[in-house]
């Protein structure tokens, strides 16, 4: 057994056409938009094409589908076709579907390859005509495979390649007896692929008995996490964890975010609680019928629901694009699944939030262990207060009025106004009236009120200092010197407080807790920053885009002293 890590030699200037691949596969793999290998792309390929067994260790988003999907293209024997040559398991229908997609894409300029997926909760007549086909390639989660060996209607003799894809989730779902029921029924002269996030002995006994002398191609921890996914942590207080996840929502208004929960019960009663108060929230968990799944994933896909509550195992290998927000409601119990939740977002290059709940001292431990382990700091932010998260709806509003007007149309509604005029009514208590009735189910936040979880984090983000201290954080003395930035965005260009504190907080590791008095006016707007700071958030900021426009920073002259 040969382990490869990629320290052992950078491919980071490779390109494709590095590789030993065709130019049909080549063409296929420009379309895609693809140009640069990742690293289990550069070892992975040439190892299988050279037809030894691989073993590669690694996660969800280091374009393992293309490590092994490319060569396994690229080996199909003409002589074989119309015999299945390929198989390739995976431990979900989600993840099957996607990995099938991929398989056609590769193939998309080779002639004739036949590629079939089957998986439960589809007509099993339907997958059995399919199959008479006799496709080269087939793509199934274990169950159905099983089901169809059994029927007979799979033919396995002149199988070349066998595929593991996500072989730990397998395990973890039971699959093993029918896994290795698979494994004793394909040809002993074939070749055996298996890719997994972690190297468990199960996965270990997997490999002695039915792989010969593998490569192992090991993506190490620095690539877990995606550098464009910016991390956020909220430290909130006991019985509170409801109240700040909304508050989060209605300030950062996402418009599909996933929140993750380490319970199926958990799933349900949050996305109970939720309903009840207006969110337009979604379930995913293992326990839902396939129909049921189904729904629920196009619904997501097209926008319909804002909103997917799911746990580890109903979510892994989801093809979604476009997610804003990853929420951690619940801390992952295991290190891994952290990577495979902040994953769904900042795909494809775009960028992405997550955001991380913790309560009490026992899940703070958990959280440094986590920063160990992905080698990242989660940069701790302060709850929006009731006046930001009000005034963040209140900018919304602002922005839904501007962009209803400029589409115009408005002449019937233009005399229902000028009949409320004729009686009297000020037109600022009509529009006043008008958006109250639109925004009657908003959750109302009063500014001016006691805000006890603000009042209870003070309390507990002071606990903290010492310990975040220790860690090499940034900490910030709330009686040292201030002062304002003068930023030149500003409502016209529909920036949010948000905007500010990620921007601040990502590129300089200045706490949340050190951003205060966002303040946003029509062209321009100020923020106030500890004064020792200044200097480096000017130098980091300045030049840098917020919503399309290349900012400028600059210190207020006055300085504040609070």
């Amino acid at each position: 057994m040969t382990e490869e890590k990629n320290v052992a030699e950078n491919t980071e200037e490779w390109t494709f056409t590095d590789l030993d691949i065709s130019e049909e596969v080549l063409r296929a793999v420009a379309d895609m938009g693809f140009t640069t290998p990742s690293h289990i792309q550069a070892k992975g390929i040439p190892a299988v094409l050279s037809g030894r067994d691989v073993i590669g260790h690694s996660q969800t988003g280091t374009g393992k589908t293309a490590a092994f999907g490319i060569p396994a293209i690229e080996m199909l024997k003409p002589e074989l076709k119309g015999k299945t040559q390929v198989l390739i398991m995976c431990p979900t229908r989600e993840l099957a579907q996607q990995v099938a997609t991929q398989m056609r894409n590769f193939s998309k300029y080779k002639q004739g390859v036949g590629i079939v997926c089957v998986y439960g909760g589809q007509s099993i007549e339907l997958q059995i005509n399919a199959l008479k086909r006799s496709p080269e390639v087939v793509i199934g989660t274990p169950g159905r495979i099983m089901d169809h060996l059994r029927r007979r209607t799979l033919k396995l003799a002149n199988l070349q390649i066998i595929i593991l894809d996500e072989a730990d989730e397998m395990l973890n779902m039971g699959f093993r007896d029918d896994i290795e029921t698979v494994l004793k029924e394909v040809p002993e002269q074939r070749q055996t692929l298996l890719f997994s996030a972690t190297m468990s002995p199960e996965i270990m006994a997997i490999t002695k008995n039915y792989q010969n002398d593998p490569l192992i191609i090991k993506v190490v921890r620095k690539e877990l996490v995606l550098p464009n996914i910016k991390q956020f942590l909220y430290d909130i207080p006991r019985g509170t964890k409801m109240e700040v996840l909304c508050r989060l929502i209605d300030y950062y208004n996402p418009k599909r975010s996933m929140i993750f929960c380490n319970t199926k019960k958990m799933v349900e009663e949050l996305s109970e609680k939720l309903r009840n108060r207006g969110y337009f929230a979604e379930t995913l968990h293992g326990d839902m019928k396939q129909f049921a799944r189904n729904a629920v994933m196009e619904s997501f896909k097209k926008g319909r629901i804002d909103m997917l509550i799911a746990t580890d195992v109903a979510a892994r290998g989801l093809d979604i694009d476009h997610v804003e927000y990853v929420i951690n409601y619940d801390l992952p119990q295991d290190m891994e699944f952290y990577v495979h939740r902040i994953g769904r977002t900042g795909r494809a290059g775009r960028t992405g939030t997550s955001l991380t709940l913790i309560t009490g001292n026992k899940e703070f431990a958990a959280l440094r262990d986590l920063e160990r382990f992905t080698k990242q700091k989660l940069e701790l932010a302060p709850i929006p207060t009731l006046a930001e998260v009000e005034g963040a709806r209140a900018s919304r509003i602002a922005l839904d009025i501007e962009q209803t007007i400029e589409k115009g149309l408005l002449e019937k509604h233009k005399g229902i106004v000028a009949g409320l005029l004729e009686k009297g009514i000020p037109a600022e208590d009509i529009a006043a009236g008008v958006l109250k009735m639109l925004y009657a189910s908003d959750v109302e936040y009063i500014a001016g009120g006691e805000d006890s979880i603000k009042k209870e984090e003070g309390r507990i983000w002071r606990s903290r200092q010492k310990i975040k201290g220790k860690d090499g954080g940034i900490s910030v003395n709330p009686r040292a010197p201030r002062v304002r930035l003068m930023f030149n965005v500003g409502k016209k260009d529909r920036v949010l407080a948000g905007n500010f504190v990620g921007a601040i907080a990502g590129e300089t590791g200045l706490p949340g807790k050190g951003i205060r008095s966002i303040e946003i006016f029509e062209s321009y707007s100020f923020v106030e920053v500890p004064k020792d700071m200044a200097d480096i958030i000017i130098s980091k900021l300045t030049g840098l885009k917020m919503k399309g426009k290349r900012l400028k920073v600059e210190k207020v002259k006055m300085d504040i002293k609070k």
